[in-house]
């Protein structure tokens, strides 16, 4: 393994200190850069830096190797530090021995997880809101043991290992100072109690899966992807904390006739010729019933009528939107004897009517009438 570092760099000493001061700046820079003090990033592989530096320049025989490179030319690396390295870890170690273990936390109660549903209601439903019933499997707390986890008539112990502490503690005499870390009870996990009888139902677990039917109340105005918060129906929480939520997708149905667009509805009324020319009066399909809306006579294909109040509820405050109802002239496709007559009159009528509003005043006529008057 090639070392190319610069050891009395490291420890902010001259190549000329003697042990003393190398100790010295060792201390000073492990109490500055050790884990357990200093949280910025990149402190435990300075710390690690500073021990390897310290290992070869305390010892005499490895500080000599170790100057035999300005012989070599600085810079270009070292052989021999094998057993240094593989020593490097048991100090290592030494200093870190708990700190990993250190960094895990007791049981503390912990809310349950969320859960997802997704459900499907009508147009009309999605419109008005409506109840829905919907079953979902959770983590409830174990209906013998109440979420105890113990078999009902025992109790949970105190840890002996802990004696009900959760933790405990471990003292570390290094050669620079005293460390004392405290780590989550191996034996209890850190919930300071262990069970001795464990529930036959759950197992000690303290929770099991359950089919659960809930009844949902959609609100009016909902729209199709909308998603319904049950707050607390979520998963079962873990020793002792509170359950999760449960979140609901509403998928809405579309309708036969109509569409909707934000809170109105939109509907294509067919109509004939003779209905769109003198105007009829003609029952509408809403979402509240039949009613009778007046075409105007020329209604043209295209035209817009709206009916006030006769679309979707607004989900946040009062009132509706509108039901937009768009004309469609349709022509038909087959006609009788006595239809087609009717049309051919009809056309002859409506051609000369054309020619007689035109008054003879086609192209030709204007110059006509420009010569004449000039």
């Amino acid at each position: 393994m090639a070392i190319s570092k610069d050891y009395y760099e490291v420890l902010g000493v001259s190549r000329h200190a003697s042990t003393e001061e190398i100790k010295k700046a060792f201390r000073r820079l492990a109490f500055e850069c050790h884990p357990d003090r200093n949280r910025q990033e990149g402190s435990a592989e300075k710390f690690k830096e500073v021990n390897e530096a310290y290992q070869v320049l305390s010892d005499a025989e490895k500080r000599a190797r170790y100057d035999q490179r300005d012989h070599l030319g600085y810079g270009r690396g070292f052989e021999g530090f094998d057993e240094f390295v593989t020593g490097m870890g048991d100090i290592f170690e030494a200093f870190f021995a708990g700190t990993t273990t250190a960094s895990a936390r007791a049981r503390v109660p912990q809310q349950g997880a969320d859960l997802s549903y997704k459900t499907t209601i009508s147009f009309e439903q999605a419109a008005f809101g409506c109840e829905k019933g919907i079953e979902v499997v959770r983590a409830e707390n174990c209906s013998l043991c109440y979420g105890v986890g113990a078999e009902p008539g025992s109790q949970p112990i105190g840890c002996p290992n802990c004696n009900g502490v959760g933790e405990v503690r471990r003292v570390q005499q290094t050669f620079f100072g005293r460390f004392v870390n405290r780590v989550v009870c191996e034996r209890c996990h850190g919930e300071g109690t262990i069970i001795d009888q464990p529930c036959s139902q759950c197992r000690g677990i303290g929770r099991e899966r359950k089919h659960c039917r809930l009844t949902v109340k959609i609100p009016a105005g909902v729209e199709d992807g909308s998603q319904i918060r049950l707050k607390g129906e979520g998963e079962a929480g873990m020793w002792g904390g509170p359950p999760g939520d449960l979140y609901l997708t509403v998928s809405a149905k579309q309708h036969e006739i109509f569409e909707r667009d934000g809170n109105n509805v939109l509907y294509e009324l067919p109509v004939n010729f003779a209905q769109a020319a003198l105007g009829d009066e003609i029952d509408v399909p809403t979402l509240d019933g039949t009613v009778t809306l007046k075409i105007s006579p020329g209604t043209q294909t295209g035209e817009v009528f709206r009916l006030k109040r006769r679309g979707i509820p607004y989900l946040h405050r009062q009132g509706r939107g509108d039901q937009l109802v768009k004309v469609r002239v349709v022509t038909p496709e087959r006609l009788n004897q006595e239809q087609r007559r009717i049309f051919l009159a009809l056309s002859a009528s409506l051609s000369k009517a054309k020619a007689s509003e035109q008054g003879g005043r086609g192209f030709f006529g204007r110059i006509r009438k420009g010569s004449h008057e000039g």
